[in-house]
């Protein structure tokens, strides 16, 4: 099994750009009812938005956080109890020394391209019966955006240093999605999509730090902000990103 590419991220810049991110896992939350003394991992747990509100949430409890960027689990480290744990690891090669009530994650799993193996190691981290409840991009997802950005990459001066590369999201359908997670080991599955308009509050930021990251990183250090400007040309004023959402709601078998 071949470890998914982990690029890092603009930690600080994350935590002050991604408000939209904030609602989202809110939202996710609310599909997850707690007693208050669970175990429960937050998959891909960025700066730590989700993590803070599951430590309100589990006074008695413990959290776990993973992600893939060692600059997110510096940031999540800060907010962290005693009893509660943060490392960098890899989704798809996750493993724990004890397996967790539930998992929860939001905004992170349309950055993994191998489903199948996401959802293996996230059963895997379950207890019998334990719930699993994420949110992430889905089909339709930011479309507009992706052709913008599609006829930039193949223009010069950005051609010499992107031709070939490929887009770094996954954004699955339902169905799909419904079909991976049954065969990993899920029962009362339930996948939906959401659409979700976005008017990120500084554009120019939202989109170098949380969307066109993958595409800046080959780019020599002079031409990362005109990609950037270029594809806020290209779009209305003001940015509107159309993000569709796909919620997940699972059991561990």
């Amino acid at each position: 099994m071949t470890p998914e590419a982990v690029r890092e991220w603009d930690a600080r810049t994350y935590r002050r750009v991604s408000v939209p991110h904030e609602e989202w896992a809110e939202a996710v939350l609310e599909r997850l009812p707690l007693r208050g003394d669970e175990t429960v991992l937050d998959a891909g747990c960025g700066t730590g938005r989700v993590t803070r509100m599951l430590i309100e949430r589990l006074p008695q409890g413990r959290v776990i956080g993973v992600d893939g960027s060692q600059a997110m689990v510096a940031e999540v480290r800060k907010i962290l109890r005693g009893r509660d744990e943060a490392f960098t690891a890899d989704l798809t090669q996750l493993e724990l020394d004890a397996a967790v009530d539930a998992v929860i994650s939001s905004a992170v799993f349309h950055w993994i391209k191998d489903h199948d193996a996401l959802f293996a190691r996230i059963r895997a981290a379950l207890v019998p019966g334990g719930r699993f409840v994420a949110q992430c991009g889905g089909a339709g997802n930011i479309d507009e955006l992706r052709e913008t950005t599609r006829r930039l990459v193949a223009r010069e001066p950005y051609a010499e240093h992107l031709q070939g590369s490929e887009e770094p999201w996954n954004y699955a359908a339902p169905e799909e999605t419904e079909a991976r997670l049954r065969a990993a080991g899920f029962e009362q599955v339930r996948c939906r999509l959401q659409p979700w308009d976005v008017l990120p509050p500084e554009p120019f930021e939202f989109l170098r730090t949380i969307c066109l990251g993958p595409f800046l990183d080959p780019l020599p250090e002079e031409l990362r902000r005109p990609f950037v400007e270029d594809v806020l040309a290209a779009e209305a004023t003001p940015l509107r990103l159309r993000y569709v959402r796909l919620n997940i709601d699972a059991r561990a078998a």
